[in-house]
């Protein structure tokens, strides 16, 4: 994921003997000619940070007094977050002679007078907090942290903390460090806040940091972390433990049968990703998605609607808190195609120029990314795809080998079974568990496994029952039944006297084997034609052995009209409506 922003504590992380050190501001000069913002989120009052710091046109902005106040050096601009001081606290730490530098909203003392400086806050009654910084004490007012001064900062610049490294060394950094993507605490500072940091950055000193500014500039990338904090819940294991992922930048790939819960489970982790603040671009083909829009910041496009030109899709992406659903529902198969093709590299320019959306969902991935062309549709490096899909062996091998989370549904079809176990054939123990691979075709909706490729399956097959979700799931009758399949995948219909009839929906098909003579299709029944389309075109393996039962009850029984209830179990099937309709 592209890193945008480095947001920098002051005191005892790059500031040598209360200026900062030459070593960090040469770095954060690097930083700021490859498009990275550098921030200061300190504890200081800005004009004290003014007299050690010198000119702060370093930096692109400060975050001071612990969040109260924000700063941009090249406008001159500076906003109070936070009520101001009281001024009978200023009065009163004075007349009982208790030393201490007022700002707008901090008022800054030594840590021992913090029993007399509580016991006047407690006699006035104020809303204010005490905050330790090694041997100071902050006292702030109520919910202002440098958390909620960063996200202030980042907001009015238009940025996201998910493309943020933030690095301290104290007590009064744990919040700045949790809101970043990565908050890193360096090695000389306090055990407390190593413990809760992604990332210990070793050394003695500014210098220190310097080096790592340098190599993450040099990179443009939010560093790999070992253990994420921010995990999407998936469901619960069969001994009741919860099955979570970790928040990285990671390919997803959703597989399994045609109506097992695969967009379920899909938009199970968008809305979560959502609401970690992420920003998403969901391209839908059916309008599964469009329940999304009850989360906060996401907008849906399309629909009765003409899907967005490729630029105005990326104007509605251009701020980090926005996600959007591109509904497809209502376009032509053929022209689906082509408008992802076209919003996918657009999206693409996108995330390297900006690093939005953070990801991209693909639906019904097999239909737009499975020809020789498609790798080029996709910027790997980047990572952050979730591809959902009924047939991965059709996908590209390179997003296959990219991909490092794996979660299937019910998947009944042998081969593509095969091929999910050759891409974990690397994975420890998946040939002395190769049996229970079978297990997959058993799966009832609501159920998944999450294969050996994905670190949080411990190298085997971990089965769990999908979650809940907070938004409703959208399930829209045209799925699966108006989609056209290519001319290739069409099934053909000999003519009665006439051109042959091509079937390339399924209520196209059910509409020829209502309206044709059992004799004439009797020839299709006995192969087992229909229930090998089914199989091999839609994925719908259930269905398929459904169908395969009524040819075989014809092979025994010659006279018997199988074609209701053919044509009945794939109406119950997809919730068919009754209408007719004109075979193309």
């Amino acid at each position: 994921m592209k890193l945008s922003i480095v947001a920098l504590d002051y005191d005892g992380t790059i500031s040598q003997r209360d200026a900062p050190d030459p070593a960090v501001r040469a770095a954060i000069a690097d930083a700021r000619t490859r498009g990275i913002i550098v921030m200061l989120v300190t504890g200081r009052i800005l004009d004290d940070l003014r007299r050690a710091a010198g000119d702060l046109h370093f930096v692109d902005a400060v975050v001071a007094e612990n969040g109260a106040v924000i700063h941009f050096p090249d406008s001159g601009h500076t906003s109070a977050l936070a009520p101001g001081v009281p001024e009978t606290l200023v009065s009163e730490l004075r007349r009982r002679r208790i030393p201490a530098t007022a700002g707008y909203s901090l008022i800054d003392t030594a840590a021992e007078e913090a029993p007399r400086v509580l016991e006047v806050i407690r006699e006035q009654e104020l809303p204010l907090v005490l905050l330790f910084n090694r041997g100071r004490l902050m006292i702030l007012p109520q919910g202002v942290s440098k958390a909620t001064g960063l996200q202030r900062a980042l907001t009015v610049l238009r940025l996201s903390p998910r493309n943020a490294v933030a690095i301290g060394d104290a007590e009064n950094d744990h919040a700045l460090l949790q809101l970043a993507e990565v908050g890193v605490a360096v090695e000389w500072g306090s055990p407390a806040l190593r413990k809760t940091a992604d990332v210990t950055l070793p050394g003695h000193g500014p210098s220190a940091v310097a080096e790592y500014v340098r190599t993450l500039a040099a990179s443009g990338r939010i560093p790999p972390v070992p253990k994420a904090r921010r995990r999407l819940r998936l469901g619960y294991t069969e001994d009741g433990t919860e099955f979570s992922l970790a928040v990285r930048g990671r390919n997803v790939l959703i597989a399994g049968d045609a109506r097992s819960g695969k967009s379920w489970l899909a938009g199970l982790l968008a809305e979560q990703l959502i609401l970690h603040g992420y920003s998403m671009c969901v391209l839908d083909p059916e309008g599964d998605y469009r329940s999304l829009e009850e989360l906060p910041g996401v907008t849906v496009l399309g629909g009765e609607d003409p899907p967005p030109a490729p630029r105005d899709l990326l104007r509605a992406l251009r701020y980090p808190d926005r996600s959007v659903v591109i509904d497809l529902s209502h376009v032509p198969h053929d022209a689906k195609i082509d408008y992802i093709r076209s919003a996918l590299p657009a999206l693409n320019v996108m995330r390297r120029r900006t690093g939005l959306p953070h990801r991209i969902l693909v639906d019904e991935a097999h239909y737009f990314l499975h020809d020789a062309g498609a790798r080029h549709l996709l910027d790997l490096d980047a990572n952050g795809y979730l591809v959902v899909t009924y047939c991965a062996s059709r996908l590209p091998p390179e997003l296959l080998a990219a991909t490092e989370v794996m979660l299937v549904t019910c998947e009944s079809n042998p081969a593509e079974i095969d091929a999910l176990c050759q891409r974990c054939a690397a994975c420890q123990a998946v040939e002395d568990a190769r049996a229970r691979w079978s297990a997959l075709a058993h799966l009832t909706v609501g159920q998944a496994f999450a294969l050996p490729i994905t670190e949080e399956a411990g190298g085997e097959l971990k089965m769990f029952n999908i979650g809940q979700r907070l938004t409703v799931h959208v399930r829209h009758r045209q799925k699966y039944v108006d989609v056209p399949v290519t001319e290739a995948r069409a099934f053909e219909f000999a003519g009665n006297g006439g051109p042959p009839v091509r079937a390339r929906t399924l209520r196209q098909f059910v509409a020829a084997v209502e309206h044709a003579s059992p004799a004439a299709l009797a020839p299709y029944v006995r192969r087992g034609d229909f229930s090998r389309w089914i199989a091999e075109v839609f994925g719908d393996r259930a269905l398929a052995d459904q169908l395969r039962r009524h040819e075989q009850r014809l092979k025994g029984a010659p006279d018997a009209d199988v074609l209701p209830e053919i044509a009945g179990a794939i109406r119950a099937r997809y919730d068919l409506m009754e209408d007719e309709v004109e075979m193309a």
